[in-house]
């Protein structure tokens, strides 16, 4: 049985015109741009969306709002995480009235909960909330991540429905290959973008690249491509991902990858670069840079000399 989850499903920046206020109209004109790509879905409140910075009106509104939206057009997949098991069952909440299509849980930050721990939260949203889980693994923000056995228990849950893995294992990931085989249907996608064409050849679904908001088309492209065993097709697909992504090296930033995506999404009239506070935007140098990719990418048209 094929995942129903196949393909690319990009995670959402969350546009802003102040502090704890949403910019809809930027936010309009990222998802019809994306939609308009040929993408499998979205990704709200995840990393790249910024959520653990939002308060949590503020995330259930842009809940509203994508969904209103998105109007049915592509799946909808909403992050749930937060360090209160409440607020996160609040979110999935929103999310199941809202018409979204599945949550998102990835290990809740500061405290680095244990295996048991892990198992015992997951159970629980499935059991407290109406959607279907996707578990979320990003260890180099979250400190601890679900393990492949804690994953292989949760196999039982029906309605936990795969893994997003952010981790940039790739023997971790290979493993993980395996419980596609234990579970029909069972998903699995890539979160590094520069490995989605790797890890489709290896057994996975898809993938979650925020390079994707920039160029929808080419990660739809070499998603496709890898999912087809086009090997020719996804090499000069994969020499193009690789030239974008000299965008997250510009800043050696913490979080330098998702300031590289919001100001490039600046630099193409999507959205502002305002970061939710503390964090602040690339300086002039580094923004400067970054237009210098996308004109090489043929992104931004070049500017006369």
């Amino acid at each position: 049985m094929k995942s129903p989850w196949l393909g690319v499903f990009p995670p959402l920046v969350t546009p802003l015109l102040g502090r704890d206020q949403l910019d809809l109209a930027a936010q309009e004109r990222q998802l019809e741009r994306i939609i308009a790509g040929g993408v499998a879905g979205i990704f709200i409140l995840g990393s790249t969306g910024e959520a653990p910075s939002l308060s949590l009106q503020r995330r259930k509104e842009l809940v509203r709002e994508t969904c209103r939206l998105v109007r049915g057009r592509v799946p909808v997949l909403v992050g749930i995480t937060d360090t209160c098991l409440a607020h996160s069952l609040e979110i999935a909440g929103c999310a199941a009235d809202q018409g979204a299509q599945a949550t998102v849980l990835t290990v809740p930050y500061y405290f680095p909960p244990d295996q048991a721990e892990l198992e015992a939260l997951a159970r629980t949203i499935v059991r407290e909330s109406p959607l279907p889980l996707f578990l979320y693994n990003i260890p180099v923000y979250t400190k601890a991540a679900f393990g492949w056995e804690t994953v292989r228990r949760l196999l039982d849950e029906e309605r936990i429905i795969g893994l997003k893995d952010s981790s940039g294992d790739m023997a971790g990931f290979l493993r993980l290959c395996e419980l596609t085989k234990l579970r029909p249907g069972w998903t699995l996608l890539m979160g590094p973008e520069d490995k989605i064409a790797a890890g489709v050849a290896a057994g996975g679904h898809g993938g979650v690249p925020g390079g994707a908001l920039i160029h929808p088309k080419l990660f739809v492209e070499i998603c496709r491509a890898a999912l087809a065993g086009d090997q020719p097709r996804v090499a000069v697909l994969q020499r193009q991902v690789e030239s974008l992504g000299r965008i997250y090296r510009v800043s050696d930033h913490g979080a330098g990858v998702f300031k590289a995506i919001k100001c490039a999404l600046s630099l193409l009239g999507v959205c502002r670069d305002r970061m939710a506070e503390p964090l602040l935007t690339l300086n002039e140098t580094e923004r400067e840079q970054i237009r210098r990719i996308l004109e090489e990418c043929e992104l931004l048209p070049a500017r006369q000399p």
